[in-house]
């Protein structure tokens, strides 16, 4: 039976650089259902799919904190883009504090993607590249900017109180907009984009900590927080369970 994966990722235009992280689409083969976990990432996604057994629907993925167990049924497509945190605001224009861990549906005509569009990823790419660049608002506020602009080139090692100093906000300021808007702590927050950082190493094979963490305990640490296994078992990643890591090129 063909239980592969095929996933495939690209990078927004430059107009899109601030909000948009990738788009993406992932397939699954005509074999088995295949059980995944999905990881904290850090990113919130707009998933557009259907399956042989379940129609085309539109959700939108919250911020993960945990690892979720999930399945993919056979022949499951799925096209989405992942989108920085900006997004919720100045793109989707909607809290997402609410579906932290969770999903909200969209309506089917979202974006005026149709499922016929899920047949060729790279017009796909291209019709929303168009959409979202006429939908997209501009950061006005100086201090969103910056903080979002320090917390991505750091890959989130800053401490909250120097990301608050450098973007002209107080950390209770700041803690306050991340709980409103995405439902979790900045400092969780930054926790969540360091493990993501790891993902490059540990898919080489190197389970000790670079200079994200503190030392090999609190990696070993923050991992199991994010994955619920230690390094070892997700650089191995056995039968692609874990989608994200799968999908997180080499460095």
């Amino acid at each position: 039976m063909d239980n592969a994966l095929e996933y495939q990722a690209v990078k927004p235009t430059t107009a899109l650089a601030a909000v948009v992280e990738r788009f993406w689409m992932l397939k699954t083969g005509s074999g088995a259902a295949k059980p995944i976990r999905l990881l904290p990432d850090g990113w919130i996604d707009v998933v557009f799919s259907y399956s042989k057994t379940d129609s085309f629907h539109v959700m939108l993925m919250g911020l993960g904190s945990v690892a979720d167990q999930a399945t993919l049924a056979a022949e499951t497509v799925m096209f989405a883009v992942s989108l920085r945190l900006p997004a919720a605001e100045y793109l989707l224009q909607t809290r997402v504090a609410d579906i932290l861990n969770g999903v909200r549906p969209l309506p089917a005509s979202f974006w005026n993607i149709t499922a016929a569009d899920l047949t060729d990823f790279g017009q796909f790419c291209a019709k929303l590249n168009n959409t979202l660049r006429a939908l997209l608002q501009p950061i006005l506020d100086p201090r969103k900017r910056r903080l979002f602009e320090l917390l991505y080139a750091s890959a989130g090692i800053l401490p909250v109180h120097e990301l608050a100093t450098q973007s002209g906000w107080s950390s209770r300021q700041t803690n306050r907009y991340f709980q409103d808007y995405f439902g979790l702590s900045l400092k969780t927050y930054c926790a969540i984009l360091r493990f993501r950082a790891a993902f490059p190493q540990l898919k080489a094979g190197r389970l000790f900590p670079d200079q994200n963490f503190a030392d090999q305990a609190h990696f070993i640490r923050e991992v199991r927080k994010f994955s619920g296994v230690r390094p070892k078992e997700l650089a191995r990643n056995q039968d692609d369970r874990f989608i994200q890591f799968s999908a997180w090129p080499e460095e």
